[in-house]
């Protein structure tokens, strides 16, 4: 599977979703406007208590007000009281616009380390516990067993984990999967049709082998877990 979302011709550029992306972060690169932003996530408010509220005169609010429309990040609606007033709210779907587009559809997630014993074996036990996609691992040259800090640290965090089971990538990896490369020997030397289609540059705790290089490698896998589940669209896991 081909995550890659920018040609190498640059063709991408002219996207008309990653124009719009490019005009929502240029609006909210000035300070002033990103407070408007988030004076407007809480309520709407006329450009007047904008002003008061961020100490600002009525003509830089004004300059502020209309790059962030322009941008799509706000709308105008007419006071249904005082007819001559008019009140800024937030239009919440042009935040959308700052996440990345969803990957397409994935049939299984495959994550992929040296030896199959510690990275790729949690990183597959918490992405069965983020969401509904299925999730396995493997290695280039697996260890005969899981890597007891690791089966330790999965203990303490309630994750399913077989500490018997390791696999090497050929015996797994198959049309559809989103294969992630959890380690930099993986990534470099998988090539060809299994080439990882995401690369994380997660230290190899085994190195250490201490309790702290496990957490640490445990805490980088399940932030990144947590960001990328939500972008990834479930496929059809029967085939």
């Amino acid at each position: 599977m081909n995550t890659e979302a920018v040609p190498s011709d640059g063709t991408a550029s002219q996207s008309p979703q990653l124009l719009r992306r490019a005009r929502v972060h240029a609006a909210l690169g000035d300070p002033a406007r990103l407070a408007i932003v988030d004076l407007l996530c809480l309520g709407d408010a006329a450009p007047g208590e904008l002003g008061r509220q961020l100490g600002l005169p009525s003509n830089l609010i004004a300059h502020h007000v209309k790059v962030l429309q322009s941008a799509g990040l706000l709308r105008r609606t007419r006071s249904e009281g005082d007819r001559r007033r008019s009140y800024l709210q937030l239009a919440p779907e042009a935040l959308d616009e700052l996440t990345p587009p969803a990957l397409p559809a994935v049939r299984r997630v495959v994550f992929v380390c040296t030896h199959n014993s510690a990275r790729s074996q949690l990183a597959a036990a918490l992405w069965r516990k983020a969401g509904p996609t299925p999730a396995t691992s493997a290695g280039t040259r697996p260890a005969a067993r899981v890597h007891p800090r690791a089966v330790a640290i999965a203990d303490r965090r309630g994750l399913e984990l077989d500490p018997r089971h390791t696999a090497h990538v050929a015996d797994v990896i198959a049309d559809g999967d989103l294969v992630i490369a959890v380690c930099d020997n993986a990534h470099e030397e998988l090539t060809g049709p299994s080439a990882p289609d995401l690369h994380w540059s997660v230290p190899d705790p085994v190195r250490l082998d201490t309790d702290a290089a496990f957490d640490a490698a445990y805490a980088d896998l399940a932030g990144r877990v947590d960001r990328l589940a939500p972008a990834i669209t479930p496929g059809d896991t029967n085939g």
